[in-house]
């Protein structure tokens, strides 16, 4: 009886030391967590650091002419070029000469030749009578312009030699009257090709562009 009581109260110590134990809080394990937006610092090996070192050098080595260096370069031009397709080709060809190309276009004034005239009259029918009088002198090339900034001017001929056009002029003057010569022009398109080499010695460009003794060279300002 003694025994059994006795084991019933190791029984119910042991509960109780049990569920004392249970109801204690628990403490949490530290950890070595980072803060959120910390950014940790990762470690770089020197071998690596070399290598960007390397990288870095490489890009400088590859890296465009600096302003400083292309101010050492000679500049020319070359042309004019009939077409464009003859630019084209000449800056083909011409490349692999140079450090530096690029196409031009440029405007010039050409011209195409010379125009003998009667001066615009007040009206057509001030015209018509001075065409009537060309005619009946014998005059057959000329006419009447009926539209435009001339209108009422009485052409005589259009030339594209200078002393064919005088010679008119004098034979219309001839009869009496007050022609004019003036010279016709037009503008034109002119295409060249400029370049930039580090040495002043020429480059040997004509055996490789067609057409090349109808073609200058001169020096320009660096582009």
């Amino acid at each position: 009886m003694f025994i059994r009581l006795l084991f019933l109260v190791l029984l119910v110590l042991n509960l109780g030391v049990a569920g004392w134990i249970f109801a204690l809080p628990r403490q949490a394990t530290p950890t070595s967590a980072v803060p959120t937006g910390t950014t940790v610092p990762q470690l770089e090996l020197l071998s690596e650091r070399d290598q960007d070192v390397e990288a870095a050098s490489a890009e400088l080595a590859a890296a465009p002419d600096t302003p400083a260096a292309a101010g050492n370069d000679v500049c020319k031009t070359i042309g004019p070029f009939a077409t464009q397709a003859d630019q084209r080709a000449a800056l083909t060809a011409v490349t692999p000469l140079v450090n530096r190309i690029r196409p031009r276009e440029t405007r010039a004034t050409q011209s195409r030749g010379w125009w003998v005239y009667l001066p615009a009259f007040p009206t057509r029918e001030r015209a018509l009578t001075a065409a009537r009088a060309l005619s009946a002198r014998g005059m057959r090339d000329y006419y009447i312009v009926t539209a435009g900034d001339q209108q009422n001017t009485i052409s005589l001929g259009l030339f594209r030699d200078q002393v064919n056009a005088e010679r008119r002029r004098a034979e219309i003057t001839a009869l009496g009257l007050k022609p004019q010569m003036t010279a016709r022009t037009e503008e034109m398109p002119q295409y060249w090709i400029d370049y930039a080499t580090r040495d002043e010695l020429p480059i040997a460009w004509r055996p490789r562009i067609e057409g090349a003794p109808e073609l200058r060279e001169e020096a320009i300002a660096c582009f």
